[in-house]
């Protein structure tokens, strides 16, 4: 019924995995290598930007792009116990910012490290590099502040927000370490690698591991 366009190293493609372990909703995987031209010819037929994840619904005949509106998707048409997106409006939208808040202050970021590493020597930008890494700084101040007293990002229920915190955080710690400065920050990363979806995500992405390029 449903097939997912992914790579299990993508951050992305790991908070949609989270979600669909969280509720146990079956799904078909397909394994997208865009460094394969058919594979990226066949992801270009779902989604002409050519980044995954991708949902298709057999079901409905609907292709869902973009992880935060694949959640969003799974909640409103193939809801399971873990409510990802809760019903009370106001509960949904402080949701809705923790998940915005990790994608865009702690995702992007990161990403612009990581994008740096795989550049050629003459085309790196550690200006760049800086503000990003600045820029993640002033994100764990924040996450440690949110986090105090606190099991998920929106309190006891384990929500979108932590399907997008645990790989944005995870690998952001590959980068920029906060363990020793950001206590409650650092803890609440290791509750989001013992939850059983997000353990069962890191072990599906650990042989391709190699991949991600080190300082």
């Amino acid at each position: 019924m449903l097939e997912l366009s992914f790579h299990p190293l993508s951050s992305f493609c790991q908070k949609v995995l989270i979600a669909l372990y969280e509720n146990d909703t079956p799904f078909t995987p397909h394994f997208i290598d865009l460094g394969k031209e058919t594979d990226a010819a066949a992801l270009a037929k779902r989604w002409p930007l050519r980044k995954f994840p991708v949902l298709h619904d057999h079901a409905r005949d609907g292709t869902v792009p973009e992880s935060t509106i694949i959640i969003e998707y799974l909640t409103q048409h193939h809801p399971g116990p873990t409510r990802l997106v809760p019903d009370d409006p106001d509960a949904a939208r402080e949701t809705r910012f923790r998940d915005r808040f990790y994608d865009l202050h702690v995702q992007v970021p990161m990403q612009k490290i990581v994008g740096d590493r795989l550049r050629p020597a003459d085309q790196k930008d550690p200006y760049g590099v800086a503000q990003a890494a600045t820029a993640l700084r002033a994100a764990y101040d924040l996450v440690e502040s949110d986090m105090a007293g606190k099991t998920w990002a929106m309190g006891d229920a384990f929500t979108m927000a932590d399907c997008a915190a645990a790989p944005s955080l995870s690998y952001a710690a590959m980068v920029v370490p906060f363990d020793d400065t950001h206590p409650a920050a650092a803890a609440y990363l290791r509750r989001l690698r013992e939850r059983p979806s997000y353990a069962r995500t890191l072990r599906e992405a650990e042989p391709y591991l190699h991949l991600f390029p080190k300082a």
